[in-house]
């Protein structure tokens, strides 16, 4: 199936590829995840020039950032791993934009929209997948992105006699090698460069697409990953700490743990963990700020997106994402509304 989509999008893949060829000054947004992170490299490492940005939000992408459009002025734009556009946004830029993404499609006018499940709505390629395939290199930076998405890439095993000692198990399993090898110390360090502030986050970007090696990053030695490995270890002792917390809530067919934190979210990387730990429930994770409730919610065998959407009727809230991860913003004062609807739907479901 794989090959066969890959065929029907070989237009596509060379299309953007020749839009990244023909820019000199391109503004790349990316999903604030190891996926999007991943996905923004590939590409700013193929073009070697460009601004990237980092979405930090779940909700739709809006007219809001057009400033940052009109300061940098770019001459096209590219959009990676973002479930949801507004057509405003694209109307008030413009420049050309190339939107890659993975997610249920949607319909949006003035935008070259890459989606693999205009295909086949039952595929899943990561966003990094896809900009492995535009740009023919670096194939260590996209397994970071597909394994750290939950997705075994069909070029795994071709990764893995590059890189035998990063996937040391026999396994096909993403949860597996997250927790249980080389890579996954990788995939944890993309993740974590992403909390917090936005200008540290940047910072640390940067570093990133002077990499040109995974073991530069796993061993540590180096001035600049040295610089990555402070701001990794103080966000590894705060997560240390959630996710032993988290574990006295693993009672019943649904983990429910909320937390606060006004300065960073780790609840995707919680609520993954948490999934691996306990594949039989339903994680629900979230944080508490500025009168929300913010939740990242795991499930494996329950397709999520249609359970959320009824569980938020009547409530002040927007969710979505894929059928096993997805993200949910809810006001606080809706959240046991919420909360007590989609406990319902699951054990009905």
């Amino acid at each position: 199936m794989i090959k066969k989509i890959n065929e029907e999008l070989k237009k596509d893949y060379e299309f953007v590829r020749e839009e990244l060829l023909s820019c000199k000054r391109p503004m790349i947004f990316f999903h604030n995840d190891p996926d999007g992170l991943a996905s923004f490299l590939l590409l700013y490492k193929f073009v070697k020039e460009g601004r990237g940005v980092t979405l930090k939000t779940n909700a739709e992408m809006g007219s809001e950032f057009l400033k940052s459009v009109h300061s940098y002025m770019p001459d096209k734009i590219f959009i990676v791993d973002k479930p949801s556009v507004s057509q405003d946004f694209i109307d008030g830029a413009k420049q050309k934009i190339i939107w890659i993404d993975h997610h249920a499609p949607v319909k949006r006018h003035k935008v070259s929209y890459i989606n693999p499940r205009l295909k086949n709505p039952d595929i899943n390629l990561p966003a990094s997948y896809l900009c492995y395939k535009i740009v023919q290199q670096d194939m260590w930076i996209s397994m970071i992105g597909c394994i750290g998405d939950w997705v075994y890439p069909d070029f795994a095993d071709e990764f893995i006699k590059q890189y035998p000692d990063l996937i040391d198990i026999k396994t096909k399993e993403p949860g597996e090698i997250l927790f249980k090898t080389k890579l996954g110390k990788i995939i944890k360090l993309f993740s974590f460069v992403l909390k917090g502030d936005t200008k540290d986050t940047m910072d640390c970007v940067k570093i990133l697409t002077r990499i040109e090696d995974p073991y530069e990053l796993l061993n540590g030695e180096s001035p600049r990953v040295k610089f990555l490995m402070k701001r990794v270890e103080a966000i590894e002792k705060e997560y240390s700490h959630l996710i032993s917390e988290a574990k006295k809530h693993a009672k019943g067919d649904v983990l429910v743990y909320i937390y606060q934190d006004d300065r960073k979210s780790l609840n995707g990387d919680l609520s993954n963990e948490l999934l691996y730990l306990y594949p039989e429930k339903i994680i629900v994770v979230g944080r508490e700020k500025s009168g929300e409730v913010r939740l990242s919610i795991r499930a494996s065998k329950h397709i999520l997106p249609e359970i959320i959407n009824k569980s938020l009727e009547g409530c002040d809230g927007y969710g979505g994402g894929h059928e096993h991860a997805a993200g949910v913003n809810v006001n606080k004062k809706d959240f046991d509304k919420f909360l007590e609807k989609f406990k319902e739907l699951v054990s009905n479901n």
